[in-house]
């Protein structure tokens, strides 16, 4: 972010403004801008799924609150506001009221991890790729807390139902990641970004050899958003709501809010890993051939944010196309298919991508 801060520097400087003043709000302003963004992203995202659902089901969805029913979900999220916030009898008040906190702080963290573009990349370290595996993670001690400490067996059930999940579907996204990192020699993001550069646009990132490993880590992926076909942890027909029951107002809209936050960072994950990321799709930008000069080079930075987020929407679509289309699993089957299938195969495709990388001299083009 050498070059953007720079360039703030000198702006403020040519309005006699202290630099002592960029050097504070240089770095607030991006976080200020990823969590209005993510507020508008995290809406849209409900949005895009009724609109989808609707459509794949062959029903209207939205369609009654402002144009073509755009204004919904701020509907929702101001019902959910507005709602009480209800504390049952015999819950572990501390706990009940920390589950929300933690589901929702760890998916702002992850998102800091993405490198958006060339320059903007707000948490740049040099193990990335594992810094944001460990951060996914949390949430699943949010579900814990939150179905120990509701005082009601089926909170309780699901939030357990939820552990066995992600227990079982970790290791396949640890392969599937440790095969990406074998490819791209580094667990930084932005380097792995950019080892996929290549002439051949989106033919040339990491999803063409390690094919294998993109379906095992999308799948792996589902299953630990609690997304259909693996969505156990709050299996409304046998569960009433799972692990999050006995939440309402704030409370349920911060593990509403969190999940979905969740489901456009690992969209944007698994888009940086093997699809490219910020990278055009056709091999070249198409900014510096409509803009030039100083302007053409900033907004070429908006270019690279659009195709990342482009390509994370796509995988948003594919999941939403899946809870369409695919029934529940039953749990045991559920457990089996990772175990059995998911984690077997995520090995081989580690031992594939390493032959792979022996065959190509150490070095993947």
């Amino acid at each position: 972010m050498n070059y953007l801060y720079f360039l703030y520097i000198e702006f403020l400087a040519k309005h006699n403004i202290p630099q002592i003043f960029g050097d504070i709000t240089f770095y607030v302003i991006p976080i200020t801008i990823i969590f209005i963004a993510l507020l508008v992203v995290v809406l849209l995202l409900v949005l895009f799924e009724r609109k989808l659902l609707g459509w794949f089901t062959q029903r209207k969805g939205p369609n009654r609150v402002g144009l073509w029913g755009l204004l919904q979900t701020v509907a929702d999220a101001f019902k959910l506001l507005c709602k009480e916030n209800i504390t049952p009898h015999g819950v572990d008040k501390f706990l009940f009221n920390l589950a929300p906190l933690i589901m929702f702080t760890p998916a702002l963290v992850v998102l800091s991890l993405i490198p958006y573009s060339s320059e903007f990349t707000f948490a740049n370290f040099g193990t990335n790729a594992l810094i944001y595996v460990i951060f996914a993670g949390f949430p699943i001690l949010s579900i814990l807390i939150g179905g120990w400490s509701s005082n009601n067996k089926y909170s309780l059930l699901g939030s357990m139902r939820n552990i066995s999940q992600v227990l079982a579907y970790e290791l396949p996204i640890a392969f599937s990641l440790l095969g990406v990192i074998t490819l791209a020699s580094s667990m930084n993001l932005k380097e792995i970004t950019l080892m996929q550069t290549s002439s051949l646009g989106i033919f040339g990132c990491f999803w063409v050899p390690c094919f294998i490993g993109f379906l095992i880590m999308f799948i792996s992926t589902l299953a630990e958003l609690n997304r259909c076909p693996f969505d156990l942890p709050e299996a409304e027909s046998e569960l009433i709501c799972g692990y999050n029951t006995e939440y309402s107002g704030i409370r349920f809209a911060l593990f509403y809010f969190g999940e979905y936050t969740l489901l456009f960072a690992n969209a944007l994950f698994l888009s940086v890993l093997f699809l490219g990321g910020y990278l055009s799709p056709f091999g070249r930008y198409i900014t510096p051939l409509l803009f030039q000069g100083e302007f053409g080079n900033i907004l070429i930075y908006f270019e690279q944010a659009f195709w990342l987020i482009l390509k994370s929407f796509f995988i948003i679509f594919i999941v939403i196309w899946i809870r369409a289309v695919f029934p529940r699993m039953a749990a045991f089957d559920l457990l089996k298919f990772s175990w059995s299938v998911l984690l077997p195969v995520s090995i081989f495709n580690l031992f594939l991508m390493v032959i792979l990388k022996f065959l190509m001299g150490g070095a993947y083009v």
